[in-house]
């Protein structure tokens, strides 16, 4: 049963705890805020990124079905 937990990903308050333990030993205290800030911006970069590119696809696909039905 351990292993399920495992290898579905299951985190516990202790392994959440021992993570960021580790992150402010490795990166000290002031430079946490920051790297979070970073982290922040490249998931908004990335979702703006993925929105553009979507309607991208969805204006092609409108383009497509457009000319199907004017060359029938």
């Amino acid at each position: 049963m351990t292993n399920l937990f495992i290898i579905a990903g299951f985190v516990g308050p202790w392994q959440i705890a021992i993570i960021v333990l580790a992150l402010i030993l490795l990166f000290g205290g002031k430079k946490i805020p920051e790297l979070m800030k970073g982290i922040g911006q490249g998931m908004k970069e990335f979702k703006n990124a993925n929105k553009e590119m979507k309607a991208e696809e969805e204006l092609e696909s409108k383009k497509n079905d457009e000319k199907m039905t004017n060359d029938k």
